[in-house]
């Protein structure tokens, strides 16, 4: 057997119709602005966390919209808080605000897992 130096990775395609949304649910009751997001990536070329873990709030609304969740947790915990998302984005969003909102809705799920011996 011939190696041409690559192999098939696994598929990554996502049933969207088995997708939990709840989480993007909750996200967009307490920030509506989650919805106005036009995934410019205006944030992810400011952000100082981007270039070492993959921080993007962008990514970040896409991952819960696909159901990603440990992507998500992950994104969420390299961002540092600094605002500099915030003063770049074309459409106002106040994405520090966002984040933390998506923590607090990322902990509360946490929690109710832990309570359901998860």
């Amino acid at each position: 057997m011939m190696d041409f130096g690559f192999s098939l990775a696994p598929s990554s395609a996502i049933n969207l119709d088995t997708v939990d949304l709840s989480r993007y649910r909750k996200l967009l009751e307490l920030e509506p602005d989650a919805r106005i997001c036009m995934g410019c990536g205006s944030c992810s070329a400011t952000c100082t966390a981007a270039p070492f873990s993959g921080m993007s709030v962008r990514k970040v609304i896409l991952g819960l919209q696909r159901g990603q969740d440990r992507e998500v947790d992950r994104m969420l915990s390299a961002c540092m808080l600094c605002g500099k998302c915030t003063m770049v984005c074309p459409r106002g969003i106040n994405t520090r605000h966002l984040i933390l909102s998506l923590c607090r809705i990322c902990a509360d799920g946490t929690h109710k897992e832990r309570e359901d011996g998860r």
